[in-house]
């Protein structure tokens, strides 16, 4: 029984809505349970996990930064202090179960958390495992993975394939299809291509489609719904002003994904962790443009898990302006959409917050 959790980490909404998934797991199956977050202190995770209903508490740990900062000089005395605070914190909430989603603040608190013999579990949405997490993963409990091959990185007897929790309103689309082509207002006898690059936009994507509104007008039968993100909201607008492009349906951001899956014959997307788990769990038929500037390259590495599997297709960022000729081309090809999507399919899971609250019980 899950009697008081733990749950660190943040930094992106990467590591804070699995955590929260993960969380709303427990309280649905351990309605009594007392669940308490710790993140980093002016992270975009104290504002997001109490709007979902769950107490933060802030440690003053950073990052390195890359470049020359007189920060990074403070950065032991930050990490001692929130090694302490950590600690005084596990003392005074007294866990069963300590989980780490990745983030500065996880490191400190699931290092205090094994040194006081508390289970631990690390969730690694990653198909290239964060350095704290594979630091953590040698004296954790277990490590909640979504990809193969993760036994480069941890202990083989210590991993678990779980997936990554996704939200669920966003991947139920049977049946959504008219909902959808009404509500974005689609002509149904067009193909419909979604081009998103997260809750920000992605400006190569923003640009490849300004760059070729033209040529998306001219093809006959095909359509956009275009996610541009907050940054490029006006010069989006003016773009599409200009062209006067009536196929290409712009949006700063989409609340009801689920309608624009379910309205999407081909996705192009980032290649983040959780992106990727959505785009599986719902299936759709994918190209991945990975973000050249995360830590890593892990963007990269989560696109390639697909692509070797014939589940996806890969376009370099430096090459996004070709987007729209691979589109067009695969569109055209009814047999390669449908083996993109048949095994896209087979790598979706959908149950993963049952899986990892699941695992925390076996530990239990």
């Amino acid at each position: 029984m899950i009697k008081k959790a733990i749950i660190s980490g943040g930094g992106t909404g990467g590591h804070i809505f699995p955590a929260i998934a993960i969380a709303d797991r427990i309280k649905k199956e351990c309605p009594d349970a007392d669940i308490l977050f710790i993140g980093a202190e002016g992270k975009m995770e104290m504002e997001k996990v109490p709007a979902a209903g769950y107490k933060i508490i802030g440690l003053p740990i950073r990052g390195f930064q890359r470049k020359f900062d007189l920060s990074n000089f403070i950065l032991p005395f930050r990490l001692v202090a929130s090694l302490w605070k950590a600690r005084n914190i596990i003392k005074s909430f007294q866990p069963n179960v300590v989980i780490g989603v990745g983030g500065y603040a996880s490191g400190p608190t699931l290092q205090i958390a094994s040194m006081l013999r508390i289970p631990t579990i690390v969730q690694e949405q990653n198909s290239f495992a964060g350095k704290t997490n594979i630091i953590l993963g040698k004296k954790v409990s277990a490590v909640c993975v979504a990809y193969d091959g993760m036994e480069k990185f941890f202990p083989k007897e210590k991993i678990v394939i779980t997936g990554n929790p996704v939200r669920r309103d966003m991947i139920t689309i049977e049946g959504k299809r008219e909902e959808a082509i009404n509500y974005f207002q689609l002509d149904p006898t067009k193909k419909t291509i979604l081009v998103v690059g997260g809750s920000l936009g992605a400006r190569s994507l923003n640009e490849a489609v300004i760059n070729n509104l033209e040529k998306i007008d001219n093809t006959e039968n095909v359509q956009l719904i275009w996610q541009c993100g907050k940054v490029a909201e006006i010069p989006s607008q003016e773009a599409i002003r200009k062209s006067k492009s009536k196929n290409v349906h712009l949006h700063t951001f989409i609340s009801r994904m689920d309608l624009a899956y379910a309205a999407a014959d081909l996705v192009i997307s980032r290649a983040g962790a959780i992106a990727v788990s959505e785009l599986c769990a719902v299936g759709k038929p994918t190209i991945l443009v990975p973000s050249p500037y995360v830590a890593e390259d892990h963007q990269t590495k989560n696109a390639l898990a697909l692509v070797e599997k014939e589940a996806a297709i890969l376009v370099e960022d430096k090459n996004a302006n070709e987007l729209f000729n691979t589109a067009f081309s695969l569109l055209k090809d009814d047999t390669r959409l449908h083996e993109l999507q048949e095994n896209c399919k087979k790598l979706g899971i959908s149950d993963a917050d049952e899986r990892i609250v699941a695992t925390i019980k076996n530990i239990l």
